[in-house]
């Protein structure tokens, strides 16, 4: 269960989700949205500092080289999948127009934006992840984040993939090294105290 998110100045981050990646996990975007709706309420209500972080690209992919030997993005630049240049947070999900929205150009939070800035000068120490997908910026950014030396938590029902068993794998045995997961609901108890 969540301890101790008052002593610590804490972000709830809201990975890569936006129409695309939504469009990707079908129905089950449903309940998720709803379970993310909670946590950012609860966020807002606790003041703690929300941020989207979305992935994105120029008109014309221009971030991603032809000659890269990374499969995923020469995938996306072939592709030129609709909704990767000028990107937006997904609708569905409580975005305001005073919130702070993070492009960020490769899988990890961290990698290509200024998320790290935006962290150092609110003084967050504790991240608490939440996105799609958790094979993708999910798990990139925990491995990132614990070498950066945050706390990390990670709230197993506001993450989603498209691989079930990948998912319950990551949640179940690799994240619990370098983080708390926990529920929604066991973070938001865990504010109360």
């Amino acid at each position: 269960m969540e301890s101790n998110s008052k002593a610590l100045k804490t972000a709830l981050l809201i990975m890569d989700i936006q129409p695309l990646t939504m469009a990707m996990m079908g129905e089950t975007a449903t309940g998720f949205s709803a379970t993310l709706k909670k946590a950012i309420a609860a966020a807002r209500s606790n003041d703690i500092l929300v941020l989207f972080v979305i992935v994105g690209f120029r008109n014309g992919f221009p971030e991603l080289s032809a000659q890269t030997s990374n499969k995923n993005l020469l995938a996306l630049r072939a592709s030129g999948i609709p909704g990767l240049e000028n990107p937006t947070v997904d609708p569905n999900v409580d975005v305001r127009p005073d919130d702070i929205v993070i492009t960020k150009r490769r899988v990890s939070a961290f990698a290509g934006g200024d998320l790290e800035i935006i962290l150092r000068g609110h003084r967050i120490d504790h991240l608490v992840l939440t996105g799609i997908s958790t094979s993708g910026v999910v798990l990139s950014t925990v491995r990132e984040g614990a070498d950066k030396d945050y706390r990390l938590s990670v709230l197993s029902d506001a993450c989603a993939d498209r691989d079930p068993e990948v998912h319950s794998v990551l949640l179940g045995k690799v994240f619990p090294r370098q983080a708390e997961v926990l529920t929604a609901d066991q973070w938001i108890a865990g504010l109360g105290s």
